[in-house]
Order: structure tokens, then C-alpha cells, then sequence
């Protein structure tokens, strides 16, 4: 189920709470821009966007804040090859489609990866927090 941007902020904002993180403005914008964005961006460009809103907005907070967001669970660090990490504001499982020649990123739902159960050995390593697929290819515009 997706939430209304409104709903969004307002569990961030509670998430922030529970996690004793102050609403700054800072940290509020950099949310809000990362919850819209469709195609997610790298904290550069996050940071590129910002910048019209909030000049003074440094590229160093915008690292920062997105590290703290993922180490608190507010956010997803989207795991790809680049050395650069891509950001996302998740609110339903899903799993990710990566072009090696463009870069996009197209996420996916797929239920038998989400309800499988997880081979012997992994299920007794310890806590299993989420489970994602991430899948390489090459895309329809880049093969033409």
C-alpha cells in the first residue's frame, strides 16, 4: 500500500521521534525531496535539487542526513555496482531492475521472493531485516 506524501512525512516525522533525530529543516527537505523523486538519485543530485530551495545547503549534510535516514531504517540505500549509492523512499517491498549501460533503476514487486523462505543456512545466521533481489540487464532502449 502507498502512502499519501502527507502520510509519508507524518510516519517519518514519528520515526524521527522514536529514533531521538531532530526535525530540522534540513533533514524534513531532504526527505521530502527524496520521497518524490521516481528515480533514485544519488546524494549529488539530491543535493543539485536542494540547492534552489535551500542555497546554503551543503553536499556534506545531504550525505550525512541520507547515512543517518538509512541507518535508522528511514530510507533504503539501493545496492548497485557504481560506486555512487542510490536512495529511495520506500513504503512497499519491492525489488530493483538495473540497466548496466543506462543506469536506470525500475523497481519491481515479486510475492514468490517475498514469501519464500530462506535457505537453512541463512535462516540461522541471526535477524533477517528485508529481503531484496537486485537484477542486471540491459534495456529495451539501450539494445536498439
Amino acid at each position: 500500500m502507498n502512502h499519501s506524501s502527507k502520510e509519508q512525512m507524518s510516519i517519518f516525522e514519528d520515526a524521527c521521534r522514536q529514533a531521538g533525530l531532530r526535525l530540522t529543516p534540513q533533514r524534513l527537505e531532504i526527505f521530502q525531496e527524496l520521497a518524490k523523486a521516481c528515480d533514485h538519485p544519488t546524494a549529488e543530485l539530491l543535493h543539485q535539487r536542494l540547492l534552489k530551495k535551500m542555497p546554503t545547503l551543503s553536499l556534506d549534510t545531504v550525505y550525512r542526513t541520507l547515512a543517518t535516514f538509512a541507518e535508522h531504517g528511514l530510507i533504503n540505500k539501493v545496492e548497485t555496482v557504481e560506486s555512487q549509492a542510490h536512495f529511495e523512499v520506500a513504503d512497499v517491498p519491492h525489488h530493483h531492475l538495473i540497466c548496466r549501460e543506462c543506469k536506470e533503476i525500475i523497481d519491481f514487486q515479486w510475492q514468490y521472493i517475498d514469501n519464500a523462505s530462506l535457505p537453512e543456512e541463512v535462516r540461522t545466521w541471526g535477524r533477517i531485516d528485508r529481503k531484496n533481489v537486485v537484477v542486471y540487464g540491459i534495456c529495451h532502449k539501450c539494445l536498439q
